[in-house]
């Protein structure tokens, strides 16, 4: 519940920390619901950051050969495996994985998104 001090805040003067891109270090997945869909968060340690940072997108080659930054759904096929062909499937065969568990441990590339965030790179 909101309280009445955070309900009359104004705006500060510190910028947001920006983190480069780097190699980061996979030490946590979990797949969380979203607007009911279910996304993969990785929990990662950047080399500049004491503490973790959740990344849950990534960019890609798509279909068309077409590099493409989209969110890493969790959607499953009708025998009920990672759906073929979507970004999380294309996302884990990039880093020879062949289940979400197998990406803990995993050092994988980081590249900034337009938007100055940090997304897994795999291309």
């Amino acid at each position: 519940m909101e309280s009445q001090e955070e309900l009359e805040k104004g705006i500060g003067n510190i910028e947001p920390e920006i983190l480069k891109p780097a190699k980061v270090k996979i030490v946590k997945v979990e797949l969380k619901e979203i607007k009911k869909m279910k996304k993969l968060v990785c929990s990662v340690k950047h080399p500049n950051r004491e503490e973790t940072i959740d990344i849950s997108r990534v960019k890609y080659i798509g279909k068309g050969d077409k590099v493409s930054t989209v969110g890493l759904w969790y959607m499953e096929d009708s025998e009920g495996n990672i759906q073929k062909g979507t970004a999380l499937a294309e996302f884990l065969i990039f880093n020879v994985a062949k289940n979400i568990k197998q990406l803990e441990g995993k050092e994988i590339e980081t590249i900034a998104e337009d938007s100055g965030y940090l997304c897994f790179k795999s291309y």
